[in-house]
């Protein structure tokens, strides 16, 4: 195909940034959206390469995954170009276009090289694969309370002398830090972050709710995989999570897979939260789109069965959860449409990333990283930045 030419996605269902069109057109120009329209005010130029599907087709923005540490037997720990190329490339099939490179806590200079590594290649990646948009930092900085599966030998106490050396050998492009403001220089670490443009998460934190409201005073905007990790729900004290609940200061993640949180949870995070505040996130790990059987996570054999990754002691290691999967998940669990997904996909990251005004909803002139689902809401095809990345085998 001409490389000067468009590419038209013609007669599906567009849901675009301010309304969902039923028969509907959208035309792809030089990585960019050009046009979006109803079909019959679509106008063929000779260069148009159309692709003609039919309405039960949904055309919808690609997801865009804050949390993820590995897919297709790569790790964002493992500290290399490759792994993360492997990520990028596989990472389409689901249906997510953007995400943060996850790392994990372990000692300083593995969490160093990885951000490096991170860095160089966010700084150097091409345009045919899912864009690694920044750097999420989960840990060191957490409670040695609220582990889960962070090796507890490498929990330090926040420390914004070494984040500043971390955000320094990332190249600037840390965006997202899970951390427990509750312990020893939480607060002063979380407001540093909040002056320098990156998000605040509290995760893997033992808070009370009133200690959540000072990291919130201090500049927190986001909680980290809701449920796990954290400060449960007490009648006497709310915690984490009843702070995730209740202050809308706060964009809360949470993986849907029905195993992290059972489904009856995920519909009660999801009425009390709404799609104005969700975000989806996979949190998975490199055994994703692999066999069963076991893998490496931060130096710690992970057993993977069918669903579920665990430690050795029964300890939930992150996911395999597929983006795909987590949207028709969460579909099923709380009846919510597909344009509360779009939110929790894709317009609630980009907000939270400052990435709004490029991606996260179909509009003119944002970037091209889009994805066609089928009437089962299987991912068909997806773009990013305007290239076919992905495309499901007849």
């Amino acid at each position: 195909m001409d490389t000067h030419s468009s590419i038209i996605i013609y007669n599906v269902t567009v849901y675009s940034e301010n309304q969902t069109l039923k028969n509907g057109y959208i035309k792809l120009t030089n990585k960019k959206i050009t046009e979006i329209g109803e079909i019959h005010q679509y106008v063929r130029q000779p260069k148009d390469h159309v692709i003609e599907l039919s309405p039960s087709y949904k055309v919808i923005p690609g997801a865009i995954d804050v949390h993820i540490h590995g897919v297709n037997n790569a790790d964002a720990m493992d500290g290399t170009a490759e792994a993360l190329k492997t990520m990028a490339r596989t990472l389409p099939k689901e249906g997510t276009t953007s995400f943060l490179a996850t790392t994990m806590t372990q000692s300083n200079e593995a969490v160093e090289k990885a951000l490096r590594n991170a860095g160089t290649y966010i700084e150097e990646q091409t345009d045919a694969d899912a864009e690694v948009v920044g750097i999420h930092l989960e840990g060191p900085f957490i409670s040695p309370k609220r582990a889960g599966a962070q090796p507890p030998t490498h929990i330090q106490d926040p420390n914004v002398t070494l984040f500043q050396e971390w955000q320094k050998a990332a190249g600037g492009h840390i965006k997202l830090v899970t951390l427990a403001p509750e312990q020893p220089n939480g607060l002063a670490l979380t407001s540093y972050l909040k002056e320098t443009n990156v998000v605040a998460s509290i995760g893997h934190s033992d808070s009370t709710y009133d200690q959540v409201g000072e990291a919130i005073e201090a500049g927190a905007s986001h909680i980290t995989h809701l449920y796990n990790g954290m400060r449960g729900l007490h009648h006497r004290e709310p915690g984490v999570l009843g702070a995730a609940y209740l202050r809308d200061e706060l964009f809360v993640e949470l993986i849907t897979d029905g195993i992290h949180c059972r489904p009856e949870m995920v519909k009660l995070a999801y009425d009390q939260i709404t799609s104005e505040r969700m975000i989806l996130i996979t949190d998975s790990l490199r055994a994703k789109w692999l066999k069963n059987g076991t893998y490496d996570l931060g130096g710690q054999p992970v057993h993977v069965n069918d669903t579920t990754a665990t430690l050795a002691d029964g300890t939930l290691a992150g996911s395999i959860l597929k983006m795909n999967d987590a949207i028709k998940n969460t579909m099923s669990f709380t009846n919510c449409s597909l344009e509360d997904i779009v939110k929790m996909t894709a317009e609630n990251p980009a907000k939270q990333l400052n990435l709004f005004d490029t991606k996260g909803s179909i509009k003119i002139g944002k970037d091209a990283d889009i994805v066609v689902l089928n009437e089962n809401l299987d991912v068909e095809m997806t773009f990013c930045r305007g290239t076919l990345s992905f495309k499901k085998e007849d």
